[in-house]
């Protein structure tokens, strides 16, 4: 009896199997869509460093050129100072044209100072260095959530290949699944 059964268990399954074939396609974009999905979260932990990276690099800009304005105000102080010292040291006042150079000095120290990096000159440089470095972090940005829009549609495109079973939606989500991924990982490692 053992036999029969497993013959007519055979049957059966076979009978099964013809009127409900095996999805293989519905398998293989199960798994496209696992591995997009991966690769989105991967994208998507660049995109978020590249945002945290230029909220940072914002905060510098403004302190820095915030800095420089304080530093161009005490240039101005210190310059109408010394302009003025000088006026009042017409003659023989020693004390009041001493004061007009140190004051002098002090003007040309907000102005540049190349030994402490603090004058307003050094700022400057400083500010404009630390812009471009926050641009490229929104360049990155930018280009990382264009990479994480592609992942997501890819992912969408795959879905409807398996509810559609049509296998062109199944082969353009691989092909800018894999673009978009590409893409992400050139730009998290080179830019």
């Amino acid at each position: 009896m053992d036999g029969i059964e497993t013959a007519t268990d055979s049957l059966e399954r076979h009978q099964h199997l013809k009127e409900h074939p095996e999805a293989h396609h519905a398998r293989r974009m199960a798994l496209l869509i696992g591995i997009l999905a991966a690769a989105l979260a991967i994208c998507e932990m660049g995109e978020k460093s590249a945002q945290n990276d230029y909220i940072a690099k914002q905060i510098a800009v403004s302190d820095t050129w915030a800095f420089y304005q304080a530093k161009s105000i005490k240039a101005d102080i210190a310059t109408s100072q010394a302009a003025t010292l000088q006026a009042l040291a017409s003659g023989n006042n020693t004390a009041i044209a001493a004061m007009a150079k140190s004051a002098e000095a002090h003007a040309a120290k907000e102005i540049s100072d190349p030994a402490g990096r603090e004058g307003k000159a050094q700022l400057k440089q400083q500010a404009l260095r630390q812009t471009e470095a926050r641009d490229h972090q929104l360049e990155r940005y930018h280009f990382l959530e264009i990479a994480v829009g592609a992942l997501q549609i890819a992912i969408v495109l795959a879905s409807v290949s398996v509810v559609t079973e049509i296998v062109a939606f199944g082969i353009t989500a691989l092909g800018l699944g894999a673009l978009a991924f590409i893409g992400g990982i050139a730009v998290m490692a080179l830019l």
